[in-house]
C-alpha cells in the first residue's frame, strides 16, 4: 500500500510518499507539484509508485522528520448527514428510515485543518463534538457523471473529523454556523489510492477518544454509497480534482452515547479507518 502525502519543506509544501522500514516509516520525496496533480494523473500516479518500488526506505529520513499538511487543498468540501444504517431489532427492516435522497452540506475553506494541527475549541462553542468519517478525493473533473462512472473520478480516500458545535448547529435550520468554525475539518494524514484501498463499501470505520473506541461499524452500512454520491453531487455542481466529499458518519456505540461529553481541551480523538490510516487530532482551547 502507498500512501500519498503533502509535507512542508522549510516554507514549501512538497508531495511524497511514506515507505515502512523495519524502524519506522520513512518518506520518499515526490517532488514541488503539489500532490493533486500526482494523483490525478494516471501516467503521474504510476511513476511516483514505481520510484517507490525503487527506493531503499532505510536510506530516507523519517516521516517524523517532517511536517505533514492537509494532503491536498480543496476547492470545495461536500459532507454528508445521516448516512449510516443504525441498528434494529431482528425482523425490522433496516431500509425503513433510509431517506430518499443525501443529505448535503458544505464546510467552508477556512475550517481544513491538517493532520499535525490542534483543534481550536472556540470560546464561544459550548457543545463541540467529532464525526470520523471516510473522505473522497476528486481526482478528475465529474459533470453529470453516472453511479458507473464515478469512481473512475476518485484519486483516492483519506481520513476527514467532521467537528462540529452542536448548539451553534441548532441555532438555525441551516448547519453552517456549528460547522465551519476554524480548524473543523482536520483531513489526512494521507491518501490512499482506490487500488490500494479496494471497496470502499467494506471498510470499518472506528473513532477512539480519549483511549476508549466510541465509534465502530462498517461502510457497508451506508445508505449511500461513494459511486452514488459522487454521481448525485455532479448533477448539479462540477467536481474538481482536489475537492474533497466526506461520507458522512455512524452512530456512536449506545453505551459511548449515554457517556458522551462536549470536546474540551486537552482531548484526543482518533479516527482509523480500514486499508487507509488513521488520523488524531488534539483539541485546544480558544480565546475568550
Amino acid at each position: 500500500m502507498v500512501r500519498f502525502v503533502s509535507y512542508r519543506s522549510g516554507s514549501a509544501l512538497r508531495a511524497g510518499a511514506v515507505l515502512r522500514a523495519a524502524d519506522g516509516d520513512r518518506l520518499l520525496d515526490l517532488g514541488a507539484d503539489p500532490l493533486v496533480e500526482i494523483l490525478s494523473d494516471a501516467g503521474r500516479t504510476d511513476a511516483a509508485r514505481a520510484a517507490v518500488a525503487a527506493a531503499d526506505a532505510s536510506a530516507l529520513p523519517a516521516l517524523a522528520s517532517v511536517r505533514l499538511e492537509a494532503p491536498v487543498r480543496p476547492g470545495t468540501i461536500l459532507c454528508l448527514g445521516y448516512n449510516y444504517r443504525g441498528h434494529v431489532p431482528d425482523g425490522v427492516d433496516p431500509t425503513a428510515d433510509d431517506p430518499a435522497t443525501p443529505d448535503v452540506f458544505v464546510k467552508t475553506r477556512n475550517t481544513l485543518a491538517g493532520p499535525a494541527d490542534p483543534v481550536v475549541v472556540p470560546a464561544v462553542a459550548d457543545d463541540v463534538d467529532y464525526e470520523g468519517e471516510l473522505a473522497v478525493v476528486i481526482g478528475r473533473r465529474a459533470k453529470d457523471v453516472t453511479p458507473q462512472q464515478a469512481l473512475r473520478h476518485v484519486a483516492g480516500y483519506t481520513i476527514l473529523n467532521d467537528v462540529s458545535d452542536r448548539s451553534w448547529q441548532r441555532r438555525q435550520s441551516q448547519w453552517a454556523l456549528g460547522k465551519c468554525f476554524d480548524s473543523f475539518a482536520p483531513l489526512g494524514p494521507w491518501i490512499v489510492t482506490p487500488d490500494d484501498v479496494g471497496d470502499p463499501q467494506d471498510l470499518l470505520v472506528e473513532v477512539v477518544r480519549d483511549g476508549v473506541v466510541t465509534v465502530s461499524q462498517s461502510t457497508a452500512t451506508t445508505i449511500f454509497p461513494v459511486a452514488d454520491i459522487v454521481s448525485y453531487l455532479s448533477q448539479v455542481m462540477t467536481l474538481e480534482p482536489g475537492d474533497v466529499v466526506s461520507t458522512g458518519t455512524p452512530q456512536k456505540l449506545p453505551e459511548a452515547q449515554a457517556a458522551h461529553r462536549p470536546l474540551r481541551p486537552g482531548d484526543t480523538v482518533t479516527v482509523r479507518i480500514a486499508r487507509i490510516g488513521e488520523l488524531t487530532t488534539t483539541f485546544i482551547g480558544g480565546t475568550a
